[in-house]
């Protein structure tokens, strides 16, 4: 996950305009001009971010900005090809069918709560990892879960000041540093989780 200085994963004011909230999009640039001269140390850890998982969990938020019921025909925030390649278990108060999407991925809506997301998402991964997507909510309850094995922080040198904190509330899980790379766009530190 990429992160700010001050602990943020998201800015503040999702919108269809913003869709990782205002100035949210300043943590992902170390993503986005991988392939830019001076950032080679970036390759290794975007790849690493894109590479195929079994299945994923994510966010209500994380996959748009509707609040409440659902309305419209909203299919994420990634067009028509979405870079998962795999099902995607989408938590959420809300029930909504089921929205195949190029690439072989498949959004599900789970409204009975992370849990029953994990299950699903191991169940279609089969020997596969399952990744925790986000947003902060999300990876906070799986955290509380005891789900996550291996976490990727890409700290971006940016201050948001107010967003989506990733680690409120989360009861210390015993992070230890295993790999460090640095790049002028971010620090990226891989963590294994209370080994």
């Amino acid at each position: 996950m990429s992160i700010s200085l001050d602990g943020f994963v998201a800015g503040p004011d999702q919108s269809v305009d913003d869709p990782l909230g205002v100035d949210g999009l300043k943590l992902h640039e170390w993503h986005f001009q991988a392939d830019e001269p001076g950032h080679e140390a970036d390759v290794a850890p975007r790849d690493a971010l894109l590479a195929r998982r079994g299945a994923y969990v994510m966010g209500r938020n994380m996959f748009g900005p509707i609040r409440g019921e659902w309305e419209g025909d909203w299919r994420g925030w990634w067009g028509d090809e979405p870079p998962y390649h795999a099902p995607v278990f989408v938590l959420t108060h809300h029930a909504h069918e089921p929205i195949e999407m190029s690439g072989g991925t498949t959004f599900h809506f789970v409204t009975a709560g992370f849990d029953a997301a994990l299950e699903q998402a191991r169940a279609a991964a089969g020997d596969q990892d399952v990744d925790i997507a986000g947003g902060a909510s999300t990876v906070r309850q799986a955290f509380a879960a005891g789900a996550i094995d291996e976490l990727m922080l890409d700290v971006a040198p940016v201050l948001l000041g107010r967003g989506e904190r990733l680690f409120d509330d989360v009861q210390d899980p015993g992070l230890e540093p295993v790999e460090v790379i640095h790049s002028p766009l971010a620090t990226h530190v891989r963590y294994w989780i209370g080994r």
